[in-house]
Order: C-alpha cells, then sequence, then structure tokens
C-alpha cells in the first residue's frame, strides 16, 4: 500500500515520539513502513540540516536564502528517499513537509504563505500527502518542553536556531498551522498535543486506524 503520511506541529508537540508508536503500528499490520525527518533523509539533506538550524553558525542566513535551504534539502530528500520508497508501495511517515515550509517561513519569517507555498508545490512537483497529523501545542508548553529536554538529555545540545526564536514567532506558526487546517479538513487531522503522551498516542492511533487500517 502506497501512502504518504506526514506529522507536522510546532516545537515539543512530540512528534518524533509518536512516529516511532505508528511506525510500529503500521508494521504489525504488515505495512512496509519508511520513517524520515524534515529536513533530513538524506546525507546532504543531513549537512545542511546541521547548519541550518545551528545557533553558532558564523554566517548569518537571510530569510529567503533560509526557505531555499530547506526546499534543497527537500529536493534532495525526495529524490533519495520519500519518491523511491512511494513507487515501491511503501507507507512514509515523515516529520514535517511542505506544511511546515509554509508555516515557518511564509508566517513565521514573514515570507507570505501563497508564495512559499508556490515555490514548494514547484519542489515538490505537486507531491501532496495523502494524511497529515497535526499536534497542536501551546508555544509556551512546547519550548518549556524542548528547553527541559535540552538540559535533561546531553546528546541533544542546546535549543536549534528555530527553537530559540521568540514566543511571538511560535505563536504566529501556530496559527499558520491552523489555518491550514481549516483550508484542508480533509487532509489534515488536529490533534490536542497538549495532553500526555499516551493520550495523544491514543487519539492518533484511533486516527490512523480508521484512516487507513481496515
Amino acid at each position: 500500500m502506497t501512502l504518504f503520511i506526514t506529522i507536522e506541529g510546532g516545537e515539543g508537540a512530540g512528534k518524533t515520539t509518536l512516529i516511532e508508536k505508528l511506525a510500529a503500528v503500521l508494521t504489525s499490520f504488515g505495512y512496509a513502513v519508511v520513517k524520515t525527518r524534515e529536513p533530513g533523509g538524506s546525507r546532504l539533506s543531513t549537512h545542511i540540516r546541521e547548519w541550518l538550524l545551528n545557533r553558532n553558525a558564523d554566517l548569518p542566513i537571510g530569510y529567503k536564502a533560509e526557505l531555499l535551504l530547506f526546499l534543497a534539502a527537500r529536493a534532495q530528500h525526495l529524490e533519495e528517499l520519500i519518491k523511491p520508497a512511494l513507487e515501491k508501495g511503501k507507507v512514509v511517515l515523515c516529520d514535517r513537509f511542505n506544511d511546515s515550509t509554509i508555516v515557518y517561513q511564509g508566517i513565521g519569517r514573514g515570507l507570505g504563505m501563497d508564495y512559499v507555498k508556490q515555490i514548494c508545490e514547484c519542489v515538490s512537483e505537486n507531491l501532496n500527502p495523502d494524511l497529515t497529523l497535526f499536534l497542536d501545542v501551546d508555544p509556551q508548553i512546547g519550548l518549556m518542553r524542548t528547553r527541559k529536554a535540552s538540559k535533561e538529555n546531553a546528546g541533544r545540545g542546546e535549543v536549534d536556531r528555530i527553537e530559540a526564536e521568540r514566543l511571538d514567532f511560535h505563536k504566529r506558526v501556530r496559527q499558520g498551522f491552523l489555518s491550514l487546517a481549516r483550508q484542508s479538513p480533509e487532509r489534515i487531522q488536529v490533534i490536542d498535543a497538549n495532553q500526555a503522551e499516551d493520550a495523544v498516542f491514543r487519539q492518533a492511533k484511533q486516527w490512523l486506524e480508521e484512516k487507513v487500517i481496515h
């Protein structure tokens, strides 16, 4: 079964943890699952990720340059991993995709949703997720989780360049995601990610069973 599922959300929403759990559910039902994330999923994309998110990078990054770097990572990711996996009939679970770029760069950075959406569609060649799960977390709660994780997990390192943005930036991002969800209710399912991790997983699993597992 070919299916492209994306998990979206602000910082500290719990996307990474949820993807691991949903992948295990799908695998238990016999689906061939590929887990990936953006930026990432290929060697080049991972290098771009490290540079983009590094708060201590020596060079400043303009907003349009940032957008194009994210999209360069996506172009390689699509060519090297996502499209081949879908062509082989696999289920791709991806942590972030076009929606994040439209919201973070279009609204958070002020480049404009329509402008960013058009460029995203050119890069992805109109490949859109079949289903998207948006984990809606209050930005203050999400950032607290992120900073707590950074302190408790030495391997994670300090908060990254995006996580370190001001609260009003993250509030704009959240509103952008909610706007996209209102525009595409048939594709985007909103789950309250302020809840405990187990509660979020139960809702996400129920959604997955209704939409995918029959």
